[in-house]
């Protein structure tokens, strides 16, 4: 299985606090690694990483561009692998703060790649990027990994300069060609509309359903009804970073970009998302409300994972009907109780055994 490949190695996830680290961090934890965490404190109350109470996990509270507590937090792990998820994430909050939008997100990401190079036994390094790094003419076949970076709004533009950052970083120290070579493998992965239980972020669609439906109203607030994302299960992604950062270790050729992304038959509109949660909650209405003065957000985009699906082996393991009913089943028992250790736990479980199975 791809996470008990880390059990004893140490691993630093960055952004352990936030939604996707911290089932990365759980499920990585849950299978013997030796797992730092560094990153802000917790955004919103609930959330996902201060429900699992993960003690299995060293847990650092720090900027990215706090440069002593990361070169002493580096120092005293001396990580073997990093998984970078340590990033400002949504897109509207971009438009308000795009000074910390671009330093977390461009400047956090050089200040880690230039602070391990002080780490000699680290084997790989996996930045994760988005789907909206790429430039977005609104095409509707995928974008492949050599596709140009862009992006309208300052979040989708600090993810393209962050690809570009990372190149370079890559290019200069990490490099067979630099001048002085650190031997660990750098790769950047880019994957987006990822949904999953314990996401409370603000301006996000399935928190914005959950609450909605749980709410004494039962109102569910749609903007952009017929925008069609490539949804995807926040396991999915997270079992390519694990099986990517497994392949760098193993040599460079695998030091380069990678999309992650749901089969095209399971890029849906944002409305059958929210039907879909609806179904499964058992409650909550849709109402439209697309307001004339909103900032820009992207009608379409789709990856084309194909370089995934050739050079990892790695392909979707869920259906969209699947990742759905995961994703409402988390919130439903955790309404009613469910601590989200369990839930997580569960739900690992079975993706591992389907996974299994796909192979």
């Amino acid at each position: 299985m791809t996470a008990q490949a880390f059990a004893g190695r140490r691993v630093l996830v960055t952004g352990h606090t936030g939604f996707k680290g911290a089932w990365l961090a759980a499920w990585l934890a849950e299978n013997g690694a030796q797992v730092t965490g560094y990153a802000h404190m917790p955004e919103t109350d609930p959330n996902l990483w201060s429900l699992l109470g993960q003690g299995k996990v060293r847990s650092i509270i720090g900027d990215l561009n706090d440069r002593d507590t990361l070169d002493q937090t580096i120092a005293e792990t001396s990580p073997e692998f990093v998984f970078h998820l340590a990033a400002q994430s949504l897109v509207r909050r971009s438009y308000r703060t795009p000074v910390e939008t671009f330093a977390t997100n461009v400047l956090g990401t050089v200040q880690l790649l230039d602070s391990l190079r002080i780490a000699p036994d680290l084997r790989a390094v996996v930045v994760a990027t988005s789907d909206k790094a790429y430039e977005n003419d609104e095409q509707v076949w995928g974008y492949r990994e050599t596709d140009p970076m862009g992006g309208h709004d300052p979040y989708s533009a600090s993810k393209g300069a962050t690809e570009i950052a990372v190149a370079a970083m890559r290019r200069s120290y990490y490099s067979p060609d630099a001048s002085a070579p650190h031997p660990a493998g750098i790769a950047s992965a880019r994957a987006g509309n990822v949904i999953g239980g314990g996401d409370w972020a603000e301006d996000r669609l399935i928190p914005d359903i959950v609450r909605g439906c749980l709410s004494d109203e039962g109102r569910v607030v749609l903007r952009h009804p017929s925008a069609i994302r490539p949804w995807q299960h926040v396991l999915e992604p997270l079992r390519g970073y694990m099986m990517l950062a497994q392949k760098l270790e193993e040599g460079d050729a695998f030091a380069k970009g990678w999309n992650f992304g749901p089969e095209r038959d399971d890029e849906r509109p944002v409305l059958d998302v929210a039907q879909a949660v609806i179904k499964a909650l058992g409650q909550g209405r849709i109402e439209i409300d697309t307001p004339t003065d909103t900032p820009h957000e992207a009608n379409m985009l789709r990856l084309d994972v194909s370089q995934a699906r050739a050079a990892l082996g790695w392909r979707p393991v869920l259906s969209f009907e699947d990742t759905v009913r995961l994703t409402a089943d988390w919130y439903a028992g955790w309404a009613r109780g469910t601590p989200a250790a369990e839930l997580c736990h569960t739900q690992i479980a079975e993706f591992e055994t389907l996974s299994m199975r796909q192979a």
